[in-house]
This record gives C-alpha cells, sequence and structure tokens, in this order.
C-alpha cells in the first residue's frame, strides 16, 4: 500500500502552530545558554556540535540556560521561501499539475512548493507568476525582464517588453514584519489573512473556486483556416462553467495567442472547445492547457498558495536596567525554544516577559565592590563537614554584590562525555549554595579575589528582596532574593524544550541587543 502525508498537513500544522502561541494555556520562550562551551569541547567555536536529541541533554540544556524571553503571538509568523525578483532569471509559472512526470520549468521541480513561481519585489511586494512566457518554442519560459511594482488587483503584465509575463499581486510586507520576520532565506505571509481587512481586497478579488486565469499553448496547430483571424467567445469546456477564450490566428495560420476572457467559475479541468467557438481544427489541432487555480481562486488562502509551511519565532534580547537577566561580560553558546515552562516552585505556567534561568548570590564582604569574580572560574561554598556546593561563575555585579552562577553534573563526579569520574573532587552530589548552613559549614563564598559571604539579611520568605539601593541609585536584581539566595524564576527541567541551536560563542556587552529568529519547518 503507498501513501502520503500531504504538503496541506504541513501547512495546517504551521497554521494551528501559530494559532496555539496566542492561547493562553500555552506559553513560548526563547532561551540563551552555555557560558563556557569551551568547557564541553576545546572546538566547540570552530565547529559547534550538532545538537543531540534525547532527555538526557535536554537536562543538560536546562542545567546551562541563563536566561528566558517570552514570544507573544505578534513575535510568531509563517514563512515561505524568499525568492527575490531578478531581471533576466527565468521563473516558474504557478501551474495545478506539477508533478515527477510533470516537471515546473525551468527549475525541475517535483511539485509546486518547491517550485520558483512567486517573486518579492525590491518594495517589499510579494506577485505569484501565473505566466512566465511558455511557449511551443520556449517550453521553459522566458527571462523575466520587468520588474512587477503594480498593486493592481486583476493580473497583468508588469511593463512593455514583452516578455510575455503575467503577474497577480498579492500582498505588501508591512514595515514591522520586516524586521520581525524577513530573513536571509525566508520572508513572512501576512497574519490573519482570513479576516484581515488590510486583505480584504485580495481576497475578494479572487471572487469564486474555479475562475480561470490562463490558457498556454502546448502546440500552436496548422492549417487554422484564415490567416490573421481572432476568435472571440471560445467556450472552454470542464465541470465549470462560463468561461471563455479568445485566440488569435497568425499569418501562418497557427495559433498566436489565447487569452482568457472570461473566467467563469467552479473549474478544476477543462479544455477550449474550438469547434464550439468556430475555429478551425486545421490539418493538426492545436494543444492547450487550462491553468486550473488554487481552491478559492488566487489570493483566497495565501497559506495555501505559497506553500507556508515553516514559521519563524522572533526575539529580541536586550540589556534592562529594571531586569538584568541577560548577563553581559560572559559568552553565549546556545539558543533554543520552550514550551510552557513553569514559574518555579508552581504548577501555573510561566507568564513573565523575562525570566532568570540561573541561580544568584547575594554578597556582602570588605571591598565587595571591587572584588572580581572572573567568568567561567570556580567558587564553592562548605556547606556543612565533607559537603562543598561547586559552580562556575556567569556574571558578578561590583556594584549590588550579585554573583550569578551555573552547575551541572560534569562539577559533580561525572565527566563531559557522560562517564563517571573514579575520583570526583566535590563527590557525586550536586550541592546548591546556600544561606541555611549546617554544621561545619560557612556563609563564605570561596573563589574571587578576596572573601565574600552570603549576605543573608537581604530578603525573606514574606518580603523577597528585588532591589537594593546604593548611593541613593536603585539596582533591580531582576529576581527574588530569600536569605541572599535567588532561585531561577522558571522551574528547571519543566515544559518542553522543542528547538536548539548551538553557535560559535559570542560575549555580550552592555550596549549589545540580539534578534534571535528561528524557522521551525513543519
Amino acid at each position: 500500500m503507498s501513501a502520503i502525508i500531504t504538503d496541506q498537513l504541513r501547512i495546517l500544522n504551521a497554521k494551528n502552530f501559530v494559532a496555539g502561541v496566542a492561547l493562553t494555556s500555552n506559553s513560548y520562550y526563547s532561551f540563551v545558554g552555555l557560558p563556557n562551551p569551551t568547557d564541553y569541547n576545546t572546538d566547540w567555536n570552530t565547529s559547534p556540535p550538532s545538537p543531540v536529541d534525547n532527555f538526557n541533554q535536554e537536562n543538560n540544556h536546562w542545567d546551562t540556560m541563563i536566561a528566558m524571553k517570552k514570544i507573544s503571538k505578534t513575535d510568531v509568523r509563517q514563512v515561505v521561501r524568499k525568492t527575490i525578483w531578478t531581471s533576466g532569471v527565468t521563473y516558474d509559472m504557478y501551474r495545478h499539475d506539477i508533478s515527477a512526470t510533470k516537471l515546473s520549468q525551468p527549475s525541475n521541480s517535483v511539485d509546486l512548493y518547491s517550485a520558483n513561481y512567486y517573486v518579492l519585489n525590491s518594495d517589499y511586494r510579494v506577485y505569484i507568476c501565473l505566466q512566465n512566457g511558455t511557449s511551443p518554442e520556449n517550453p521553459s519560459g522566458r527571462p523575466s525582464l520587468d520588474e512587477p511594482t503594480f498593486t493592481d488587483l486583476e493580473p497583468r503584465e508588469a511593463g512593455t517588453s514583452g516578455d510575455g509575463y503575467i503577474w497577480k499581486y498579492l500582498y505588501t510586507i508591512s514595515p514591522s514584519d520586516i524586521v520581525k520576520f524577513d530573513s536571509t532565506n525566508y520572508m513572512p505571509v501576512p497574519q490573519d489573512w482570513d479576516t484581515s481587512s488590510r486583505e480584504a481586497a485580495v481576497r475578494n478579488n479572487a471572487a469564486s473556486s474555479g475562475q480561470l486565469k490562463i490558457v498556454t499553448i502546448t502546440n500552436r496547430g496548422v492549417g487554422l483556416g484564415t490567416a490573421n483571424r481572432t476568435y472571440t467567445r471560445v467556450p472552454i469546456r470542464g465541470d465549470g462553467s462560463g468561461a471563455e477564450a479568445t485566440v488569435v490566428i497568425n499569418n501562418d495560420s497557427k495559433v498566436e495567442t489565447v487569452t482568457v476572457s472570461s473566467g467563469g467559475s467552479g473549474y478544476t479541468f477543462g479544455t477550449l472547445d474550438l469547434v464550439g467557438g468556430n475555429v478551425p481544427t486545421g490539418t493538426t489541432s492545436p494543444v492547450f492547457n487550462v491553468i486550473i487555480p488554487p481552491q478559492g481562486g488566487h489570493g483566497a488562502d495565501i497559506y495555501k498558495e505559497l506553500g507556508a509551511y515553516n514559521v519563524l519565532l522572533y526575539s529580541r534580547i536586550e540589556n534592562d536596567a529594571e531586569n538584568p537577566d541577560f548577563i553581559t561580560g560572559n559568552q553565549i553558546a546556545r539558543v533554543g525554544i520552550v514550551e510552557s515552562p513553569l514559574s518555579n516552585g508552581s504548577d501555573s505556567i510561566l507568564t513573565l516577559d523575562k525570566a532568570s534561568a540561573v541561580y544568584a548570590l547575594k554578597l556582602t564582604g570588605i571591598g565587595y565592590s571591587s572584588v572580581v569574580f572572573n567568568a567561567d572560574t570556580q567558587i564553592t561554598q562548605t556547606i556543612g563537614v565533607g559537603s562543598t556546593a561547586f559552580g562556575r561563575v556567569i556574571s558578578y555585579d561590583q556594584s549590588t554584590g550579585v554573583l550569578k552562577y551555573w552547575q551541572d553534573r560534569y562539577h559533580c563526579g561525572f565527566n563531559t562525555n557522560g562517564t563517571q569520574n573514579a575520583s570526583p573532587t566535590y563527590g557525586f552530589a550536586l550541592h546548591r549554595f546556600t544561606a541555611d548552613i549546617g554544621g561545619g559549614g560557612s556563609f563564605n563564598i570561596l573563589g574571587g579575589s578576596a572573601t565574600l559571604a552570603i549576605q543573608t539579611s537581604f530578603g525573606s520568605e514574606s518580603n523577597p528582596g528585588i532591589s537594593t539601593v546604593i548611593n541613593s541609585r536603585t539596582y533591580y536584581l531582576g529576581q527574588q532574593f530569600v536569605k541572599g539566595v535567588s532561585q531561577p524564576e522558571v522551574q528547571k527541567y519543566s515544559g518542553n524544550i522543542i528547538y536548539v541551536d548551538n553557535r560559535p560563542s559570542i560575549t555580550r556587552s552592555t550596549n549589545q541587543k540580539e534578534d534571535i529568529k528561528v524557522i521551525l519547518q513543519f
């Protein structure tokens, strides 16, 4: 038994995903992480390893995650391959019958959505090619010479070169969509095409399902009666009704041109009735190909017409004095997407716009404002007899005394390849830094240029510390502290990590912004 899953399921899945982002029962976040990738692979920055898709690696993504940014419904859009109009290029034309045995020309694509049948012009207007100059003499079409720039709703030529192209205007990408959703290889389709008032004119112009626009000539025929004659109202027969064409015979008594004069409606197949239109069939009858538009007509369903089975998620990471979750002065080497993570210590879905995914300590001591904790270096705390917490520095703010750190299993008895270390320095238990020390423990944090202690007086369960005032200036810390210790704002290992990208590391600076654009292919 032979079966396929059609492209329409992929388009439906993409549309449902976009709709799902808008639901309050879901939440999606981009994340950045992995402060020290060369800890895992010395060649990381020249050749980042491919992500591994298993539960063990998913836990590692959480261990090394730094911060998250919420993706709203205005940050997600269906996108399609970008094809920029260029003079002299021969484009494919829309055809309803492309297959492995009827390849699209000139790209030789075996399906419509792989063909180059639509373009983006220099003004960010999108057009579909209904005729690419194909003829018996040019079965693969001809080079396009006139850039389409019009916004008329009816298909027409773009200029006066006579290149034979017929274009249909579809939509213009808005400036805000260009910023968020335009990329090197993809371009957005409008949001809510079915209901948008902005796109209503194009939808309405589609008129009705099965309205014909294009008939091409496969064979011009021979001996078609009187030369240089025009036949009007030639019926187009099929399962629809009302369509007619105009056929022009040249001085060689062959078909010169054929144009649709009335599109009719309801066609899923069709052919010209030359006899019914009083056109002589000649010694060799001409052969035509009636092009059937998509259901609803051109422009009725932009997602189906252009094959919008990809989704782009946009996220802008920028520094914020009131929410310093995205660290500076250290590296990030991984980005990804998490679906429906939980708030820390809760069964509720996380809803914060920005969320810290790391642990932090509020430190105090003589000269804390000049102490140096170098990025990625080791810090330790003796939390009890024979028990040591171990971590790596993410960042240290000398103004506030906030130290952010990361931990994972590779710091506690296991090698980066997952094997067990026979002689672990700190044993196999992963201890968290804490203000609730046991016997023999200490509040001191070792690893910086001087010994500092956890400021246990900063914040309580009933009144967490979220900001501090120093020299009459208020500093916001981005997360809550209880007795000088802060938990991640997101519940680690919750939700589903649906996308991961390992990248050469970058070091974030205070004036830096990153635009994250993730393409999900359905």
